[in-house]
């Protein structure tokens, strides 16, 4: 077990602690910071050690992953001051698993690369339940020399992970990832809130649609919560409109008209000022419900 190499984790949450916890169990040495203490000091009674900065962590590590909300979270952790890059030594590998700016990620790469650091932006999809399983799609940007050297702690978290270019391309990957996930979302409301509406029973609706062109990871696996009543995340909405957000600011940067897009970043942006931000992001479905004067589960 020695032989490998040891890992920091820094940002805890609902896919961070998942994805840590698989790290852990796969017998690698593992350091964890998170500005809440309760995922700290859960994994440190399963056997992980407890830094209490970024820098800290880094300091400790082979490879040094953050899972944080946002492009300036990642920013102040990876170069700000206290920062991962305080503590670097050359040959430390950096992984980015947020979803932030494809600039920020390429911004990052270039400061740490001035102390011997390699940097790879890997953005992740498949939400709680692929954090727990260890069955996520992870999308990287960087040297393939530094996904080389970490593709054994990449196949503990991740299922498919794809190279797709340099420094930025794997946020660029993950922008679009959002694209369809958020076109899954809102036509998987609408497609319910029709059924219901139009008289039918929209759980046999799902039934008879789901093994047919119809079918997607969200018709998949969000109906079965849905029906139940579960709202809960799974992948917070106030994320899903964040990383909206991100795609509407680079199709801007780069020309690119996306107005199926535009919709959908509206309808999670009205989510939020529902009160709904803290719900799962297939939980637009009540934006959908409000507009239409119809519950999903109503009698």
């Amino acid at each position: 077990m020695s032989s490998k190499q040891t890992v920091g984790y820094i940002g805890l949450g609902i896919m961070g602690k998942s994805m840590a916890r698989n790290i852990l169990k796969a017998g690698y040495p593992l350091v964890v910071h998170n500005r809440s203490r309760e995922p700290v000091d859960e994994l440190v009674s399963e056997g992980a050690k407890e830094a209490f900065s970024p820098s800290e962590v880094a300091a400790q590590v082979d490879v040094v992953f953050t899972n944080l909300p946002d492009s300036p979270d990642v920013e102040q952790v990876a170069i700000g001051s206290g920062g991962i890059i305080e503590g670097a030594k050359e040959g430390l590998i950096f992984v980015d698993n947020s979803t932030i700016k494809p600039a920020t990620a390429r911004l990052i790469a270039e400061k740490l690369a001035e102390k011997g650091v390699l940097s790879l932006d890997c953005p992740v999809s498949g939400g709680d339940i692929g954090a727990q399983k260890g069955t996520l799609a992870m999308m990287v940007g960087g040297p393939a020399e530094a996904l080389e050297k970490v593709m054994p702690i990449f196949e503990v978290v991740g299922k498919t992970i794809t190279h797709v270019g340099d420094s930025g391309a794997g946020q660029i990957a993950k922008a679009a990832n959002q694209v369809m996930v958020a076109a899954q979302m809102v036509a998987m409301g609408e497609l319910m809130i029709l059924a219901k509406k139009a008289g039918a029973d929209p759980e046999k609706v799902v039934a008879a649609i789901q093994g047919g062109a119809a079918q997607c990871w969200s018709l998949d696996v969000k109906p079965e919560r849905l029906f139940a009543g579960n709202r809960q995340p799974g992948f917070k909405a106030y994320m899903q409109a964040k990383d909206l957000g991100i795609v509407m600011d680079t199709a801007r940067e780069y020309g690119v008209p996306m107005p199926s897009n535009a919709v959908h970043t509206q309808l999670f942006n009205a989510m939020l000022q529902m009160g709904m931000a803290e719900l799962d992001n297939s939980a637009v479905i009540g934006v959908i419900e409000a507009l239409a004067d119809t519950a999903l589960l109503e009698n």
